[in-house]
């Protein structure tokens, strides 16, 4: 049997009970030549708040004019969009997760309520993208999700530098490393344009893991935010969505169990951000496949660290794009062992075939060899133990120790962590204790990149360690440990931390423990109460009612249902 492309749409458009409808759609200048076509939604998350989302209005109208082209009618409309760089260290980035369930609640609700026949979303910080893939994994239209791309790297003294070498630059001035106006002149240069944040960070790495998974063009993610070929990649876009409406091809045909193993393990060979595991959790969920950080270590431990990318390597995203991009990499995975080649993209084409395909630049030192990578085993690293019962994340990017003991420097929230490195009070040795920045008990589970990079800045990085139930962003580098789970919010073990007690991070044993009895811990947590909720009302109040552990994802969840009487 035929599938109707105009399957959903036409209870919207068809018939003599739609006139009104019709009526409504013509006086924003549809015709009903339009009207008869199959209906796109373009859900875009432009904003002027960042330059990551800022050039997707022009990639937008090209995706149209592609869909336009081939047979369809796009319609194109917004959500929102929080920047994790501009917020980054103040109450505002409270909102940056919490962004990720609006999003996908929203893209969801607009397609559900305009009835779509498919649907095209782009994205670009991080938030955007996992949250346009779960709600195109809810819907299960034929759909894909479109990266903008990376912004390009900016020049300060003859050097490529990013974002993260700002933020680096604040405690760097703290410790009288570098001057005001020295920063003043880095902070002009590094950012030159459009695009998301120019390293392996949570933006990159989730458009990575959201192709492997098979939701993104293959070699579209790579392509630079304002590189020509970035345009006439999206017009070509256009004909494939209509191409897959007419093969009614669906992202749950294509995402399975093999797909999310590959994606982490791309992300564990970039040395990718550990945001990924909360986002791959959640998409997990989406489509009903089991996840568990057990996974993330497992396959992290079976490959390798190949791509020499910042924030612990030395090139730029759009370095990889150069280099072979993601065709390279897959098929270096490939030749490893590390990436089910037999798995599907969304063209219906196997990764085996797309690596066959690859192209790599001569001389590239970006896309390792197998016969050198940078470490055996990928980038993320699950630890557990008496302080992280439910387990917790750290990234290895081949360049961390892996092993620090030290006396705990406890505290509530991050601007007073973040106080204590810019007044020069954490030493060499200490384990920095951030808490009740989880996705409860933030709410929201902060990025800690400030307090991180002016660590880094200070010349501490090698010498300090920090631990957190919130996160880290993609650009943290050095001996940092986040989503300790259960948060000190609901009574975790992290609450019971106190200022002196001896902290032990293990990275090759997978431990992070607390030289503390189990006695001494349930003592110490004895009459727990958590201090009273940041926010009574609002999205805030909502999100923390409904928020699950980072261990699941920090995925909300409607309330259990009270028990029925018999």
């Amino acid at each position: 049997m035929t599938r109707d492309p105009r399957h959903h749409s036409r209870a919207i458009t068809e018939g003599v009970g739609r006139a009104p409808a019709r009526a409504m759609l013509k006086a924003i200048g549809f015709t009903d030549e339009d009207l008869s076509r199959p209906i796109i939604g373009v859900a875009n998350t432009w904003t002027e708040t960042m330059p990551c989302n800022f050039h997707l209005r022009r990639l937008a109208a090209k995706v149209k004019e592609g869909i336009r082209a081939a047979g369809g009618t796009p319609m194109e409309f917004n959500t929102i969009s929080v920047s994790d760089g501009v917020t980054m260290g103040t109450d505002g980035m409270r909102a940056s997760l919490v962004s990720r369930e609006v999003i996908a609640d929203s893209i969801e609700l607009m397609c559900r309520g305009h009835m779509f026949d498919g649907v095209v979303a782009l994205v670009g910080c991080d938030k955007t993208l996992p949250a346009a893939a779960m709600a195109l994994l809810r819907l299960d239209l034929p759909s894909l999700v479109l990266y903008g791309g990376s912004i390009a790297p900016g020049c300060y003294e003859g050097r490529d530098v990013t974002i993260q070498d700002v933020f680096e630059a604040v405690g760097a001035v703290s410790a009288g490393k570098m001057s005001p106006k020295a920063l003043s002149e880095l902070e002009n240069v590094a950012c030159p344009g459009a695009g998301a944040c120019g390293g392996q960070y949570t933006a990159n790495t989730m458009a990575l893991a959201i192709e492997l998974l098979g939701l993104t063009p293959v070699g579209y993610t790579t392509i630079p935010a304002e590189a020509p070929g970035k345009e006439e990649a999206s017009v070509a876009v256009g004909g494939l969505i209509m191409q897959l409406l007419q093969r009614g091809a669906r992202p749950r045909d294509i995402v399975t169990r093999v797909s999310f193993e590959n994606a982490i393990a791309a992300v564990a060979a970039t040395g990718g951000s550990t945001n990924a595991v909360l986002h791959l959790l959640a998409l997990a969920r989406e489509v009903g496949v089991p996840l568990s950080l057990a996974d993330f270590d497992r396959v992290s431990r079976r490959t390798a660290l190949l791509a020499d990318l910042k924030p612990g390597g030395r090139f730029a995203a759009v370095d990889m794009d150069r280099a072979g991009g993601v065709p390279l990499l897959a098929q270096r995975m490939l030749a490893g062992g590390f990436l089910e080649g037999s798995a599907r993209t969304i063209d219906g084409r196997t990764w085996t075939e797309h690596a066959a395909g690859a192209t790599e630049t001569a001389g590239q030192r970006v896309i390792r060899p197998l016969s050198e990578p940078i470490r055996s085993t990928g980038g993320l690293v699950i630890l557990s133990g008496n302080l992280a019962p439910e387990g917790c994340v750290v990234k290895m990017s081949g360049h961390e120790r892996p092993y620090h003991r030290g006396p705990a420097r406890v505290f509530e929230r991050e601007e007073d962590a973040f106080a204590a490195v810019q007044e020069r009070r954490i030493r060499p040795g200490d384990v920095v204790v951030i808490r009740y920045e989880g996705p409860r008990g933030g709410p929201g589970m902060r990025e800690m990149l400030g307090v991180t990079a002016a660590l880094v800045g200070q010349g501490l990085g090698d010498s300090v360690a920090l631990l957190t139930d919130g996160r880290f962003s993609g650009a943290t580098r050095g001996l940092m440990v986040g989503h300790v789970a259960p948060e000190a919010a609901v009574g975790g073990p992290i609450a019971a931390v106190r200022d002196g007690d001896i902290i032990t991070i293990d990275a090759e044993a997978r431990q992070l423990s607390v030289a503390l009895s189990p006695s001494e811990l349930s003592e110490r947590l004895r009459g727990f109460r958590p201090p009273p909720p940041r926010f009574s009302s609002g999205v805030f109040a909502k999100y923390a009612a409904l928020v699950s552990s980072a261990a699941e994802g920090a995925v909300t969840r409607p309330p259990p249902l009270p028990p029925r009487s018999p």
